[in-house]
């Protein structure tokens, strides 16, 4: 549900999420099992990237697991170098927003070839899809997805031949929440013209209501959808954002479309919570997992609200704890990606594991985090990634991931001792023994941040009975806060109601604020946002005074 490039959820449909996501039906539990893969030639990848009983296989017959990321190139199209990035964190596809010139510049031929070629180059699957079909029938400056088809078979010379290496996605999210019945008709329209023009590749489908289906319109229409298309060649887009606060609704969902045979991925999710919910990014990720479906998490950079930008302007050495979260943790890119074997991964003929990591050493301690680097691990072929566990007795516990040889972990609790080890992988799946062990205690935490810390605070709208602050807080200080509390207190009865970034607890005008888990962390000279709605009388003076951790902060 992103659009110019904002992480801005749209405000049209705020009143509507709570009340009717619950729609999203409970179906039965089910789960797929693996394709086999096999040897391959050169030859075997003559029929491209295809669908075949509900699953994403290569032209070999390989089962093929997107795990990527999106990437705002029509609107950063000088940022060439962000493939190569995505690809050493170990992503196998990346999702590349383009232009067909009705809301934007309309990305050329040219254009759209060099980012196949760099794709390639990096040994990418490249979904390529057209961005300004956003929110049709409900943005007016949204086009349609006939429009969008039209510029496919405009570069129908660029991408022919690049099955193997390219999925097209029509449109973004090409329906809002009004009437999206309407949605159907012309995504099969959508799709037969691209058939009748000569396209083989595999054709991705967005959802309506901004991509979320929270109506469950595209769900109850997929088989006619599917049906439609005569090569079978086609692949179904949830976009899980706010509407997704549940394991319930993430797993229902999901469900529906392995239950039914049908093809489907995640092909944009947050994390991050906002006024609009808390999406359930684990029980996502999870459950791409353990169904072995695609996801592609939104997105790299350059997000006019940057709490969903995986990486701090576009530097691959600055993830955000939401980067972080994708690359990096449980079930995430580093873990769980593989290359495709079109570039010669997954080599389904290796079974020689690789040699064990080095003792991890830890640096960078904190009351909630620590930083573990080890000497790399060989293999045969390639080493692709790491996975870091923390051991307990008998037991080991999956707290990380990693494409290279060092990880932070976060998450942990303050003055606790700490045992972690690490296992080295290869792209067939074939992992190392475990290394040596490395113990820590995180430190006792609670310091108090004193001058170090600025509080912005601002009211963002105002209505008869409430209204929505945004507190912005600034570490002015020299080390790193791991963990704070912010306290502040309300002259005129303003009463919270409702928060995103943090976790507030009120006693009368006093309001104290727990950060989230992506907020909890503020770098030197950095600074994390905490929004929220309240209720309020005739009169809302804004708060004179905030502390941080017990210590006085400056007002900003």
């Amino acid at each position: 549900m992103r659009a110019t490039r904002s992480t801005t959820r749209t405000s049209r449909v705020t009143a509507l999420l709570t009340a009717l996501a619950t729609l999203i039906g409970i179906v039965a539990l089910g789960a797929l099992g693996p394709g086999t893969a096999h040897a391959q030639s050169a030859d075997d990848f003559a029929t491209g990237l295809h669908i075949s009983d509900g699953r994403l296989l290569e032209g070999n017959g390989n089962d093929f697991i997107m795990r990527g990321v999106n990437h705002a190139h029509t609107w950063y199209p000088g940022e060439t170098r962000s493939l190569a990035d995505i690809k050493a964190l170990g992503a196998n596809t990346v999702r590349v927003v383009l232009s067909d010139g009705y809301r934007w510049s309309e990305n050329s031929p040219a254009d759209v070839a060099a980012i196949v070629a760099q794709c390639k180059t990096n040994r990418l699957i490249c979904v390529l899809e057209v961005h300004d079909t956003t929110g049709y029938g409900e943005d007016a400056a949204a086009g349609t997805l006939d429009h969008a088809a039209d510029y496919w078979i405009g570069l129908k010379d660029v991408l022919a031949g690049e099955e193997n290496y390219v999925i097209i996605n029509i449109g973004n999210e090409p329906w809002g929440n009004t009437d999206p019945e309407g949605w159907t008709a012309p995504t099969i329209a959508a799709v037969q013209k691209l058939r009748n023009a000569g396209f083989e590749h595999t054709i991705m489908v967005d959802a309506p209501n901004w991509g979320q289906d929270w109506q469950g319109v595209m769900r109850a229409n997929a088989q006619s959808v599917y049906d439609a298309d005569p090569t079978g060649n086609l692949i179904f887009s949830i976009h899980m954002y706010s509407v997704y606060n549940t394991a319930q609704k993430v797993t229902d969902y999901l469900h529906a479309f392995v239950d039914a045979g049908l093809p489907i991925l995640i092909g944009e999710f947050g994390g991050p919570a906002d006024q609009y919910g808390d999406p359930d990014e684990d029980t996502m990720m999870a459950t791409a997992e353990q169904l072995r479906l695609g996801y592609l998490a939104w997105s790299w950079s350059g997000n006019t609200d940057p709490i969903l930008d995986l990486a701090i302007d576009f530097d691959p050495s600055r993830l955000s704890s939401w980067g972080r979260r994708i690359f990096n943790g449980v079930n995430g890119i580093a873990q769980t990606s593989r290359e495709a074997t079109v570039y010669g991964g997954g080599n389904p003929g290796d079974t020689q594991a690789p040699s064990t990591a080095g003792t991890p050493t830890a640096s960078a301690v904190a009351a909630t985090s620590v930083t573990l680097t080890w000497t790399a691990a060989t293999d045969n072929v390639g080493v692709t990634g790491y996975d870091i566990v923390r051991v307990s007795g008998g037991s080991e516990t999956t707290v990380a991931a990693s494409a290279t040889n060092t990880a932070t972990v976060t998450g942990l609790t303050a003055d606790t001792a700490y045992t972690f080890a690490v296992y080295a992988r290869d792209a067939a799946g074939n992992r190392s023994a475990r290394s040596a062990t490395v113990s820590v205690t995180t430190d006792k935490g609670g310091s108090t941040p004193g001058v170090g810390c600025a509080v912005g605070y601002r009211v963002v709208g105002e209505w008869p009975d409430g209204f929505q602050g945004e507190i912005t807080v600034r570490n002015t200080g020299a080390t790193t806060i791991n963990g704070w509390t912010l306290a502040f207190a309300f002259a005129d009865g303003q009463t919270v109601t409702n928060m995103w970034g943090g976790s507030p607890t009120q006693n009368g005008g006093t309001v104290s604020v727990a950060p989230a888990s992506y907020t909890s962390t503020i770098p030197t000279g950095g600074s994390v946002t905490v929004g929220f709605t309240a209720g309020k009388g005739t009169t809302n003076a804004a708060p004179t005074a905030f502390t941080l951790s017990g210590a006085s902060c400056a007002t900003a």
